[in-house]
């Protein structure tokens, strides 16, 4: 696990560091990074009631609670329909993987809220990168990688991707819209959310895996083994 878990995400974490200090300290003043106050004013000056409230629902989609509740009930369905433990373990594994990412990386980089209304109540962490788009990203393309998977048809994995895309892209634009984050902020947490997907699939998704000292592998003897070996992008 070291080489395909530790090792990545250690990676991982100083790439999202580095991005940190190109951002707030070496290209601060650099476009397009100085044009970043401009996108959100504009974005806070037109604003309306209507958008306001679908900001608010993608916001909430991604918010600490709904990111803890969605993945444990997908992950006890997956349990109970597979009745293996691979498929939760990789979600359950991608999106804390992405906030361990998240939490360090605050810590290490200090930047400011952009300057304009806030319509959320701000958390005590910098603004970069941004936790509600980085969790969207891990969990529900961590979701679309599964039902891909699963899928039969091909229409069907395109379906997933699409609808299950569209939820963190739509959680970006609002974390935008409501005055939270710069632009490269949620840049960067596609960045942290989509490696750690990336990571975990290889990691758990793979069924040569072995665990423990037994070598017992995460599938059971009545497990299905004919889906693919590994997960797509």
């Amino acid at each position: 696990m070291t080489k395909r878990v530790l090792l990545p995400l250690a990676l991982l974490f100083s790439v999202m560091v580095a991005l940190g200090l190109l951002v707030t300290r070496v290209l601060a003043k650099a476009w397009p990074f100085t044009v970043e106050d401009a996108v959100n004013r504009e974005l806070a000056g037109d604003r309306t009631a209507g958008w306001n409230v679908v900001s608010l629902v993608f916001s909430t989609l991604a918010s600490t609670q709904m990111i803890v509740v969605v993945t444990v009930l997908v992950a006890l369905v997956l349990r109970l329909v597979l009745h293996r433990w691979r498929e939760p373990l990789f979600l359950c594994a991608a999106v804390t993987a992405q906030a361990l990412v998240f939490l360090f990386t605050t810590m290490a980089i200090d930047r400011r809220r952009p300057a304009v209304e806030h319509m959320d109540v701000s958390p005590p962490t910098s603004s970069f990168p941004s936790g509600h788009t980085s969790a969207a990203v891990a969990l529900y393309v961590g979701i679309a990688v599964l039902l891909a998977l699963l899928a039969k048809t091909t229409p069907a994995k395109i379906t997933w991707w699409t609808l299950l895309v569209l939820v963190p892209v739509g959680v970006a634009v609002t974390r935008l819209y409501r005055g939270m984050h710069h632009p490269s902020d949620v840049l960067a947490s596609f960045v942290n959310g989509g490696i750690c997907v990336a990571i975990m699939a290889r990691a758990v998704l793979d069924r040569t895996l072995t665990w423990g000292r037994a070598k017992m592998p995460l599938t059971r003897s009545g497990d299905d083994v004919s889906a693919p070996a590994t997960a797509g992008g």
